[in-house]
């Protein structure tokens, strides 16, 4: 295989990887901007406001499902 061919090829990957980070980062974005909408409380004011660790595990492990989800989506 030639060169340019195999960097046109590598490119290609780079590109996908890419935008789909992108995408990926834009979903969980706006899933916990909605999760933020639909509780009752700030959670940012509450975690770095009041130091509630309890919500700001809860807050990571939300965060962590969804990029699980959204992983597995873009996988395949």
């Amino acid at each position: 295989m030639n060169m340019p061919m195999l960097l046109a090829i590598n490119l290609e990957y780079v590109l996908n990887a890419v935008v789909f980070s992108l995408l990926g980062a834009v979903i969980l974005f706006l899933c916990f901007w909605i999760f933020e909408r639909i509780t009752p409380e700030n959670l940012w004011k509450k975690i770095l406001v009041d130091n509630n660790v309890a919500l700001a595990i809860l807050a990571a492990g939300f965060m962590i499902a969804i990029a699980q989800i959204i992983a597995s989506a873009i996988h395949g």
